[in-house]
């Protein structure tokens, strides 16, 4: 059987009970045509509008069936009275006569049906049709899926569905009926709802005749409504629903992203050296998981060393080393992953055994293994001395991850940089030996070589051998100084007619023999003033080199102005054979060091240029350099 539904605040019954009908005349006529219809209703009656009130007010009725011309008052007048109180409540109005005037009051004043006493034999229909389409409009209030109340003008619950009725429980504290309800101030059954956002929303509705949408939180409950309010002469009528769990998402999407951007904000402050970022992301990490204990640490063989450590407490400090075997974080480190533990006891009760259990308290863990050139390093892990009531959300790890992430980046940058540090070291190191303490004896023997020369009886090829050695040597020495030096200059790019700079670098390595041809002569190439000559010395030399002192070089500029190319008619370089040709020592000429390309390959490296090795028109070799701005 279905619940009962409510009617101006009395439980109508379901549609196969009994419906409750009080009869409101001065005679029998109304009741015995009823009755003589057979519909099976449980008639009442009253011959007033007092008696009427009376009558609603003391038992459950389901209609009203009332004449206009009643003792010491009029039909219309019993139905504003319970409209007042009760607005939905059927209400069928008889009159002798078919006055339209008496009609429309009737309908403004909300009648659910009227009828002539001259057409009584319909009654009992139109009662029928009027009882089944206000059980139907219940029915569907029952219903929704949200919330419902109503309330007359002076406040008092009119009606209210399951899901109103269990919410207005539950804030009442008391599990109690829709009928318990009805006919009390709201105000009175809700106390703490006065002088609320929603006391102020259903009053202004009721005062501006206005619908209202509002969200808010009410307190005792801390539950989040969704309140949609229409008010009408009559009362007001409210649906709503929690959307509690909406509002949580929306406040954790808030928090996450405050949280992303405090993230951001430590690890790209220059200012902050990378123990004080991570002393920060620490904090952080300790303020979103609640935790009182973080830590960044390094494995070092069986050992556990704290390397960065937040702990209140005191008990453990930064430099502190304890076996790895007696941490959680043995296991992130052994299994390679994320560990997540929000009761050490209760997920891994064969980790109680451990020190940090046993000795330390540590009842909850988060930690992720924090990896350097493809090894776990150590653990970025945070835990607590108490379990937490709840276990860590898919947000709180994927945090710890991402922190995790950016330690294990930042350590291998460090470590990269410092090894780049200690190679520059070397290399400044390697460059000064080749400057003074191998140039300087070289030096003094290419001066003596002139002296031997004209001492020498022997056969003169082998002095002239001796001194292509000690030339080969220079140039190696002086290529060597340049690779050295290349990768640390400042690149600062700027305008270089292309004739001049071709020009200079030409006289640097041309010979006589050989030509130089410069297309787009007068169009200005971008480039740094101290590398860029540099650059055309080596295509060019190179170009000498395997072409001969007989080879012609053509010097132009690429299409659409992306860059420009160094051209020779040369023998040119095996496709096979061009992606080596910038590797340090790569030489097919007697006389070259092998470092002439390469050292092209720093420079291009620098201003962030890239360059194509292919044939030329005449089947030479033809460098392209793509990526210089140009002007015309």
């Amino acid at each position: 059987m279905e619940n009962p539904v409510v009617v101006g605040g009395r439980p109508l019954t379901a549609t196969e009970e009994r419906a409750r009908v009080l009869v409101v005349d001065t005679d029998r006529t109304t009741v015995e045509t009823l009755r003589a219809a057979d519909a099976g209703y449980e008639l009442r009656t009253a011959r007033t509008v007092d008696d009427a009130l009376a009558a609603v007010e003391s038992e459950p009725v389901d209609c009203i069936v009332s004449e206009h011309a009643l003792p010491e008052g009029t039909g219309i007048e019993l139905l504003r009275a319970v409209r007042d109180r009760w607005p939905d409540l059927p209400f069928v109005l008889l009159t002798d006569s078919g006055d339209e005037g008496l009609a429309s009051d009737a309908v403004g004043a909300g009648v659910t049906d009227y009828l002539p006493k001259t057409r009584t034999a319909a009654l009992p229909d139109r009662l029928a049709a009027a009882l089944a389409d206000h059980a139907q409009r219940r029915a569907i209030l029952g219903r929704m899926t949200d919330a419902f109340f109503a309330v007359d003008a002076d406040w008092e619950f009119t009606y209210l569905n399951e899901q109103g009725r269990a919410v207005i429980a539950d804030a009442v504290g008391e599990d109690r009926s829709a009928s318990e309800f009805v006919g009390r101030s709201i105000w009175e059954v809700l106390p703490s709802a006065v002088d609320t956002q929603f006391y102020d929303a259903y009053h202004r509705a009721m005062d501006e005749q206005e619908p209202t949408f509002f969200e808010a939180h009410y307190a005792p409950l801390d539950t989040w409504f969704e309140v949609r309010a229409y008010p009408s002469p009559t009362g007001l009528s409210v649906y709503f629903q929690d959307v509690t769990e909406r509002k949580e998402r929306e406040t954790a999407l808030v928090e996450r992203d405050r949280v992303l951007r405090e993230v951001y904000r430590i690890t790209s402050d220059k200012d902050r050296g990378f123990e004080e970022k991570i002393d920060a992301l620490l904090g952080l990490g300790r303020d979103v998981l609640g935790t009182d204990c973080a830590a960044l640490s390094k494995v070092d063989g069986n050992e556990y060393v704290f390397e960065i450590i937040h702990d209140p407490s005191g008990e453990v400090s930064q430099g502190d080393v304890v076996p790895l075997g007696a941490t959680n974080c043995e296991r992130a480190v052994v299994d390679e992953r994320t560990l997540v533990l929000s009761d050490v006891g209760a997920e891994a009760p064969e980790l109680t055994d451990r020190a940090g259990f046993t000795e330390m308290g540590i009842s909850c863990y988060l930690g992720t293994p924090v990896w350097v050139d493809g090894d776990v390093d150590g653990t970025f892990c945070f835990y607590d001395t108490e379990p937490r009531s709840d276990a860590f959300s898919e947000w709180e790890v994927t945090l710890v991850d991402l922190l995790g992430s950016w330690v294990s980046y930042e350590q291998e940058r460090e470590r990269r940089a410092a090894q780049l540090t200690r190679e520059r070291n070397r290399l400044e190191d390697f460059a000064s030996l080749v400057s003074h303490d191998l140039r300087n004896p070289l030096t003094v023997a290419l001066g003596r070589l002139d002296i031997v020369r004209e001492q020498y009886e022997g056969d003169p090829d082998h002095v002239d051998t001796l001194e292509a050695a000690l030339e080969r040597m220079e140039d190696l020495i002086e290529d060597l100084l340049v690779l050295s030096r290349t990768g640390e200059q400042t690149v600062t790019p700027e305008p270089h007619v292309l004739q001049d700079v071709v020009g200079e670098a030409w006289e640097a390595t041309g010979t006589a023999a050989a030509t130089v041809r410069v297309h787009d002569g007068t169009a200005s190439v971008h480039g740094d003033p101290v590398s860029f000559q540099q650059l055309f010395e080596n295509l060019l030399r190179n170009a000498v080199e395997h072409g001969g002192d007989s080879v012609t070089v053509d010097v132009g500029l690429l299409p659409a102005d992306e860059g420009f190319y160094v051209a020779d008619d040369g023998p040119g370089i095996p496709e096979a054979e061009r992606e080596q040709v910038f590797e340090s020592g790569y030489t097919t000429s007697e006389d070259g060091t092998g470092f002439g390309l390469r050292i092209v390959a720093e420079i291009l490296d620098a201003h962030g240029w890239d360059v194509v090795v292919t044939e030329s028109e005449s089947g030479g070799a033809r460098f392209e350099v793509i990526g210089p701005s140009v002007d015309r």
